[in-house]
């Protein structure tokens, strides 16, 4: 508010002022002075610039819309995209050694070092949390993560800027997830915000937490890690499966440490093979295995926080018998109520599927040979080709809108597949508990989290497709 002598209309889309009076006007209904507000914004600002800074013209796009003006609320828009949280660590502890004067600058001066990384990545700002950020990349998960890695490499300048004035560095951490959510606006009569509801925001939200707990900047959801087109393009590694509240199946998280010093990324690829068999004991819960790979990495990186985590996960573990996992690892899926999308060819391969991959996980698991485990792999990927492609058939032939992630997410799983094939057949007998382990996230994990999400989406529209038949024919 301006006091007396104006009215602002705060908000993310149109903010006005008045001038002072020399003396009080007599009293206007409220109607009349919001229109005359609103006419003086128009004035001001034609071409709409100034509330672009408000609402990003990229979000307009998201919702079909040429301007702020023609938003209304309840109108939403549903579509796969990437989210980001950002947060400065240890923020409330800064802030209070800063007047605030200071508080407002310093953040002002790190969102305007933030903001050409992601928007350069064609990442859209939802919105400013105080020192938090939460932005959209609409256009793929790639983006994404070039954006994340973007703010942490000018990240490295503005803090070379603040050691100059002798003031101390920053940390942030970023959680990234990818998922279908909604953009619309929210809001009543008086204030309206355009954002984004959707379960995968809660889940890039809780990835920027455990950043904290594992000591990294930058944690990727496995939605994030399966969309990506080359994986490999980046320096990404597996970091653990966490419980998220609300989610029945465990989410595996992968860490993006492109953006560590050049030394650090040295060290953790010559480790790699060291960590990722160590993590693999240590799920399967054979501790000292996992312990003993653990102490070998830390020889070569002591800087590796994740390794010393998990070092000291075992050490625990070996005191008090209590596993800090996610559970058993069951290299199995069980068909249920759950998974059941109310279309009965699909949810009939749906089964037939789940019985296969528990038959491929016996098999691998008991293997003497990677020829033996190419036999079952192979049925395995003929059933899953045929699969994928009835399932895109009767996604077509209902006009479903998001064939198109559909069809991505499919071939998607087929190239780790692949990959996954060849490391069964030259590495089975070498690294086994590592290749069992890929077995449960690429293969049982991806199914049963596919099927949970984006198939039962695709049941949702059937079944909404069907009440609006239903309610046209009684209309008639």
């Amino acid at each position: 508010m301006t006091g007396r002598s104006g009215r602002s209309f705060g908000g993310d889309h149109l903010i006005t002022g008045g001038k002072a009076m020399s003396q009080r006007a007599p009293r206007q209904p409220r109607s009349s002075r919001a229109s005359r507000a609103r006419a003086g914004a128009a004035r001001r600002d034609p071409t709409g610039l100034a509330s672009c800074r408000f609402l990003p013209l990229q979000f307009l796009g998201l919702l079909g819309k040429g301007s702020v003006a023609d938003i209304r609320l309840g109108e939403s828009v549903e579509q796969n995209m990437t989210i980001l949280f950002a947060d400065i660590r240890d923020f409330t502890t800064l802030s209070e050694s800063l007047r605030a004067g200071e508080t407002f600058r310093f953040i002002n001066a790190y969102l305007k070092a933030m903001e050409p990384a992601l928007v350069g990545s064609h990442g859209i700002i939802d919105k400013y949390i105080g020192d938090a950020i939460m932005a959209l990349f609409p256009t793929g998960a790639d983006d994404a993560v070039r954006g994340a890695v973007g703010m942490l490499e000018r990240l490295r300048g503005f803090n070379a800027a603040r050691r100059r004035s002798g003031v101390p560095a920053i940390r942030i951490g970023m959680g990234l997830n990818t998922g279908l959510a909604m953009a619309g606006a929210v809001g009543g009569a008086h204030r309206m915000q355009a954002t984004v509801i959707s379960d995968a925001v809660n889940l890039a939200s809780r990835l920027e937490t455990l950043t904290k707990v594992y000591g990294v900047p930058l944690l990727i959801s496995e939605h994030v890690y399966n969309s990506l087109e080359d994986p490999s393009a980046h320096d990404i590694r597996f970091v653990d499966r966490v419980r998220i509240r609300g989610k029945e199946q465990p989410q595996s998280v992968y860490e993006v440490f492109d953006a560590d010093s050049p030394a650090l990324r040295a060290a953790k690829h010559r480790t790699a093979c060291a960590f990722e068999e160590a993590l693999a004991h240590y799920h399967f819960r054979e501790v000292p295995q996992a312990l003993r790979l653990l102490r070998r990495c830390l020889a070569q990186c002591p800087q590796d926080r994740v390794a010393k985590v998990y070092a000291d996960r075992c050490t625990r573990f070996l005191e008090s018998g209590v596993h800090e996992g996610t559970g058993e690892i069951e290299m199995a899926i069980v068909w249920g109520p759950e998974y059941r999308i109310g279309q009965a060819v699909i949810d009939a391969q749906h089964r037939e599927l789940f019985a296969a991959v528990n038959e491929f996980a016996r098999v691998v698991r008991g293997a003497k040979t990677g020829a033996q485990a190419l036999r079952i792999s192979a049925f395995l990927r003929r059933y899953v080709e045929e699969h994928f492609e009835t399932e895109e058939r009767v996604m077509r032939e209902a006009g479903y809108p998001l064939l198109d992630v559909q069809q991505q997410q499919h071939a998607r799983f087929a190239r780790d597949f692949s990959k996954l094939e060849v490391e069964l057949h030259e590495t089975l007998t070498a690294r086994r508990t590592f290749l069992l382990f890929r077995v449960q996230l690429l293969v049982v994990d991806w199914l049963a989290h596919h099927t949970m999400k984006a198939d039962r989406h695709f049941g949702r529209f059937l079944a909404a497709r069907g009440r609006r038949r239903r309610a046209g024919g009684r209309g008639r």
